[in-house]
């Protein structure tokens, strides 16, 4: 068994404030999950469309106190460990670090169980409750029951410069926190790892200023779209061409997570991401660069 993955993120708001997000039903209904019961300290429950195997709540309280939220989740049949660890930063930053355990890198690439999507499925979901604590729209959240990949996102930047953050690599690889190499032209490599990986996409379609897309293989083609909306940037993202009966639920969460930190790179003056260094196993985080 693999050591359990562990995502710290730094989040804008007392400790008071994160644990009620993380506690409170209504606001986990806002920020996570499609439904939330929560009666502490005996039950934590979540389910719905928006929840992997979210047929029904499969979640059991095994621990709660002032600074930890600890549950078992049971999916595709093995009963996993999730946690939630707060420690005060200051009066109005919090460091949390979910901790999940029975995940493995190497379903995530052979699609071989639902607990392949449990890392990007977090990291969106933490985004969001960043996003939510901020006061800041949210990323869409996957669709667990449908096999549409689509959103759209407001980004105040102009579109030059936000095309640009998607085809070069250093500022790609700034804002995604993991290394991207990027040929921008048609036949181009789109590394995720960078070019000596050995695992490149491949560009399938550029319009300097407006469109991106590139082809990933059995996982489909992914397509940023963006157009001018009042000074800002409209970016519509989409997931193609894919087997429908068995969508990239995991690659879609990590496209759509990456993108609350492209929203934060351009917004924000002296930009840091919220990630902290993660240990994910079978991947290395991209250190942080700031903005100038």
């Amino acid at each position: 068994m693999t050591e359990p993955m562990r995502l710290p993120v730094r989040l804008a708001a007392p400790a008071e404030a994160v644990r009620r997000a993380l506690t409170d039903p209504a606001e986990l209904r806002v920020w996570f999950a499609e439904h939330a019961e929560v009666e502490l300290p005996h039950r934590y429950e979540f389910w719905g469309r928006h929840t992997p195997e979210g047929d029904a709540p499969h979640q059991r309280l095994l621990h709660v106190d002032d600074d930890t939220l600890r549950f078992a989740w049971l999916l595709d049949g093995v009963e996993t460990t999730t946690e939630f660890a707060l420690r005060a930063e200051g009066p109005e930053t919090t460091v949390l670090t979910l901790s999940q355990s029975h995940f493995d890198f190497a379903e995530t690439m052979s699609g071989s169980s639902i607990r392949g999507v449990l890392q990007t499925f977090w990291s969106l979901s933490l985004a969001n409750l960043a996003a939510h604590l901020e006061g800041d729209p949210l990323l869409p959240k996957v669709d667990f029951s449908s096999a549409e990949m689509r959103g759209e996102l407001l980004i105040d930047a102009p579109t030059a410069k936000v095309f640009e953050s998607l085809t070069d690599s250093e500022q790609a690889s700034a804002w995604f926190g993991y290394p991207i190499g990027i040929e921008p032209w048609v036949g181009g490599r789109y590394a995720m790892g960078g070019f000596e990986s050995g695992h490149a996409a491949k560009v399938v379609d550029l319009e300097p200023g407006r469109k991106l897309s590139v082809d990933w293989g059995p996982i489909g083609v992914s397509t940023w779209e963006l157009a001018e909306s009042q000074g800002k940037t409209k970016l519509t993202f989409v997931q193609s061409g894919f087997d429908e009966q068995n969508p990239p639920y995991a690659g879609w969460a990590g496209s759509v997570s990456g993108l609350f930190e492209l929203r934060r790179f351009h917004e924000m003056k002296d930009w840091q991401p919220i990630w902290l260094p993660a240990e994910v196993p079978g991947l290395e985080p991209e250190p942080a660069k700031a903005t100038s």
